[in-house]
């Protein structure tokens, strides 16, 4: 597999001249349940949620632990914007390592799990806080198992995410939307030939032409509320404008130029969980830091203007009950806060906390 990807096993490699991208999906699948069936149970206190504001992955962990209420359950550890081709560091905090874990780089708890770890160092990543080892790194099982066998840890009025009822529905959304669009972007950025760039593009843009269709008379991706599906596509779209129309080549047009979606993406901005979570100056640091065979300079961008994120979006008219029978999550924990100058809701008069 490795002489065929060698993107898949070199640390700071992300583009094969001449080929595709083709995403590593092997994943640390050890899952953490109610009735730990293998061998970690849901416990309060015993995990740490590793999550990089700036990885759109890690992000959707964020907001799914903010918007069920886990803080008091599970803590967060987030590694700053930026890495080198072994690890994401942990250089924002105090001495440069993780108050908890007491590790400078993610790969430790990786080593610890498994010596010979032979993939990349990714993020959201679960980990033991009692070995000090990663339990798993299967972001898209992880914010499944959040919401379901998590359960006896929700706060009060935290939301269904994952409706039984919908679960078809939303496992068919979510599915077409990694493939196109969360994946879609990074097969326009990563991609080694102008012929496998082209067919990434148009397949990103027909599939953003479908959603904007369908959101253009709902207000959510399936049924009245917001659900996993959401969450997931937000992450995507808000990171469009800011990384992907440039940095990636996703450039037919501007998130802020398709009205639905975006009025979309605004409506889950300045809803709390949401936008409360990203951190635009880290989002840019990371891609245009770090991707350095798409970006040797390694400048990053002033822009864009992010006001616009903060303007009335309209979308209430279209009915639906953000968080259903349940509630808003209420302010965001100190020491979890974004920082004001890397958002626009820290410059709103009136906006909630972030």
């Amino acid at each position: 597999m490795t002489e065929h990807h060698p993107e898949h096993s070199t640390g700071g490699t992300y583009t094969v001249k001449g080929k595709e991208f083709t995403r590593d999906t092997r994943y640390i699948a050890t899952r953490i349940t109610a009735d730990g069936q293998d061998g970690f149970p849901a416990e309060a206190g015993r995990y740490r949620l590793v999550a990089a504001r700036a990885c759109p992955w890690a992000n959707r962990a964020i907001i799914v632990r903010r918007l069920l209420g886990l803080e008091d359950a599970i803590s967060l550890g987030t590694p700053g914007p930026t890495h080198d081709a072994r690890s994401w560091t942990f250089d924002l905090d105090p001495d440069g390592r993780d108050p908890v874990l007491g590790i400078e780089r993610l790969q430790e708890a990786y080593l610890r799990r498994d010596p010979e770890y032979p993939r990349g160092i990714t993020v959201p990543a679960m980990v033991d806080v009692t070995t000090g080892a990663v339990v798993t790194n299967d972001y898209a099982q992880l914010t499944l198992d959040l919401s379901t066998e998590w359960r006896a840890h929700h706060r009060a009025g935290a939301p269904d995410l994952y409706p039984e009822r919908l679960r078809d529905e939303i496992d068919g959304m979510n599915d077409t939307v990694f493939r196109d669009v969360n994946n879609g972007v990074y097969r326009c950025g990563f991609a080694g030939s102008q012929d496998a760039y082209e067919r990434a593009y148009d397949r990103l843009f027909a599939a953003l032409d479908r959603l904007e269709e369908h959101l253009t008379t709902r207000r959510y991706l399936v049924g009245d509320t917001i659900t996993e599906a959401d969450v997931r596509l937000f992450t995507t779209l808000v990171r469009f404008d800011a990384v992907y129309h440039g940095h990636f080549k996703a450039n037919r047009n501007k998130l802020s130029e398709m009205p639905a979606l975006w009025g979309y993406a605004r409506d889950l901005f300045q809803t709390p969980g949401f936008g409360d979570t990203v951190d635009f100056q880290q989002i840019k640091e990371h891609y245009y830091v770090v991707h350095t065979d798409i970006n040797p300079t390694q400048v990053v961008p002033k822009g864009p203007d992010l006001s616009g994120w903060v303007t009335a979006h309209g979308r209430e008219a279209l009915g639906g009950r953000p968080f259903g029978s349940g509630t808003a999550p209420g302010q965001v924990r100190e020491g979890e806060r974004v920082d004001p100058a890397h958002t626009p809701l820290g410059r709103q008069s009136g906006a909630f906390s972030s």
